[in-house]
């Protein structure tokens, strides 16, 4: 098997370091195992991920984890714990056969603790499976994990902003504080991924990363996962008590302040008034939920909004919807709204992040320019009111979304991606003879850190 022998020479070095670490030592979790094929030829990839709460980060981790393994990749996918008012998507990654490490100490808040067990679990992790590259999702898994990465001399390491927090999250002194810690970083990550080319604009528009570094791999689906069983649709319509005939316009999204609910229930009640038979559907849950029930209550949209919390069968929930509307503050490339035109729903959605990316206006849906209740609600209304416009808009953004956001686009890119950056930077990139034959018995390693495994969950 081919490496880096200047990554190998410092593994050796940290390792003795690591033996000495007395956090390291105190942790009172039992050892689990990571299982090394190392005479499988295989390039392994160490990926890391805040948590796998419902988004498209989860998404995009799993199927890269399940994805290359029949390019010769040999992924690990290292996770966080998902927060008490998220949707937990742990169970997508099952679903594709990868089964995460899950990081105790990993979580979204900042904890000086919590987060330097976290370095240095990531750190034993590394030193035991011995990555050719480390690959970090989101802000939290990017910082500890490329850190981590940089310590123990890991020869590639890539970082993808699914997102950013540079603005609508924190105050201007900590977002100044994140955006610093991001250019330093930058410095040695060998490329700097993001999931369209506006939020790659965005990016280097704040000094992070040139040019060269920073490059645009949009996301990518399976879309089989939005196959649905006849009716399923209706079925939920009922359930909720939506009638069959009204027009159902939905929002997909955590209930915290950056994805705004509350102009989307403000447009609702714009859109209701120039189109009577318009229901709402939110889907999804979060710590603004109890204040958006209220603000329900206040509009007198108790009869027309429906809650239904998180759902696992998103695609039941398109085919029952007629149009999909986003709100947000912030985004990077809105996963619900490359879901909804891959359903044939067409799109209402506030000009924010990529949405430019996957929405033509007037071609596929339409894209406010103000966040002004009564835009975004007139065009909801205008949707509702013209079924042929709406199915216009669907079947094309069927068409563009299906073919721009493929699985296998964004596999085949990342696959390209990590075997330049390997020859780059001096590694070879290895390929197995012959990758559809069936690995060799796995090496079992143990590790004393900080983290369980799904069995232990």
């Amino acid at each position: 098997m081919h490496s880096c022998d200047a990554f190998n020479k410092y593994v050796l070095k940290r390792s003795s370091l690591l033996k000495r670490s007395s956090l390291l030592k105190r942790s009172s979790l039992p050892s689990h195992k990571i299982h090394i094929n190392d005479s499988s030829g295989s390039i392994r990839v160490l990926r890391i991920i805040a948590r796998l709460n419902v988004g498209g980060p989860s998404i995009h981790t799993s199927l890269l984890s399940q994805g290359l393994a029949p390019l010769g990749y040999e992924t690990l996918l290292v996770a966080g714990q998902v927060g008490e008012d998220e949707g937990d998507m742990s169970y997508y990654a099952r679903s594709r056969g990868v089964h995460p490490f899950y990081l105790e100490s990993l979580g979204r808040e900042i904890d000086p603790s919590r987060d330097l067990r976290s370095l240095l679990s990531i750190m034993a992790i590394i030193r035991r499976f011995r990555p050719h590259i480390v690959h970090t999702h989101t802000a939290k898994a990017g910082f500890i994990g490329r850190l981590a990465a940089i310590l123990t001399g890991v020869p590639v390491v890539v970082h993808t902003f699914h997102g950013h927090v540079f603005h609508s999250y924190f105050s201007p002194l900590k977002t100044g504080m994140f955006i610093g810690i991001e250019k330093r970083l930058a410095g040695f990550t060998k490329a700097i991924l993001t999931v369209g080319q506006r939020q790659r604009s965005e990016i280097l528009g704040y000094g992070i990363g040139d040019s060269r570094k920073v490059i645009s791999i949009p996301l990518g689906f399976d879309f089989d996962d939005l196959v649905t069983a006849p009716g399923g649709g209706a079925e939920l319509r009922a359930s909720l008590g939506i009638p069959q005939s009204a027009t159902l316009a939905g929002i997909v999204a955590r209930m915290v302040p950056v994805k705004d609910h509350e102009l989307f229930l403000r447009s609702a009640r714009i859109a209701s008034d120039l189109s009577p038979e318009l229901h709402f559907l939110m889907v999804g849950d979060g710590e603004l939920r109890p204040a958006l029930e209220k603000l329900v209550v206040e509009l007198d949209l108790s009869d027309k909004v429906h809650f239904c919390g998180w759902r696992n069968d998103l695609g039941t929930v398109y085919s029952a919807l007629d149009m999909a509307v986003l709100t947000s503050r912030n985004e990077g490339l809105p996963v619900t709204l490359i879901e909804s035109l891959a359903s044939g729903v067409p799109v209402v959605s506030i000009d924010v992040g990529g949405v430019r990316d996957i929405v033509d206006h007037n071609v596929t849906g339409f894209v406010s320019q103000t966040r002004d209740p009564a835009e975004t609600g007139e065009y909801i209304a205008a949707l509702a009111n013209d079924r042929s416009m709406a199915s216009l808009f669907g079947n094309e953004g069927f068409i563009r979304a299906r073919k721009s956001f493929s699985s296998e686009r964004l596999i085949g890119d990342i696959d390209l991606l990590y075997r330049r950056l390997l020859l780059e930077n001096g590694c070879s990139a290895p390929v197995p003879a012959s990758v559809s034959a069936p690995a060799p018995a796995p090496v079992a390693v143990s590790v004393s850190a900080n983290f369980s495994s799904e069995a232990n969950r």
